[in-house]
């Protein structure tokens, strides 16, 4: 894919983070509305598209693409999520898998189907 005029990427780069990256340098800081070290994770209501069209939304990946997405409810006062999308749902899958940094626990992993 090309990488947008506006990015100071240099060639070659390729964006490969681990889960714990993920969370510390790029999920805590959205999540704090702070700027992360580099723009490179869209905001994309992923539940809003079919996963053939999500590619599309972002400049960067091959097999792997990564999005900031709000977490929308089944219900209003509700826990559970609600992943339906255009023409199908997100179905979580398989044992979550714990996230950790150093001895702490910052997050947990899910894997979803379409």
């Amino acid at each position: 894919m090309e990488i947008s005029s506006q990015s100071t990427l240099p060639p070659g780069f390729r964006f490969h983070p681990t889960d714990e990256e993920l969370i510390v340098y790029y999920l805590r800081n959205q999540t704090m509305s702070k700027p992360c070290p580099v723009s490179i994770i869209p905001e994309v209501d992923i539940y809003k598209f079919d996963p053939w069209q999500l590619p599309e939304k972002t400049e960067f990946g091959e097999n792997e693409w990564y999005f900031f997405s709000p977490r929308d409810r089944k219900y209003p006062n509700g826990v559970r999520p609600n992943r339906a999308a255009v023409s199908g749902y997100w179905k979580a899958t398989g044992t979550d898998k714990a996230i950790h940094s150093g001895s702490s626990n910052v997050g947990v992993k899910k894997a979803l189907v379409f």
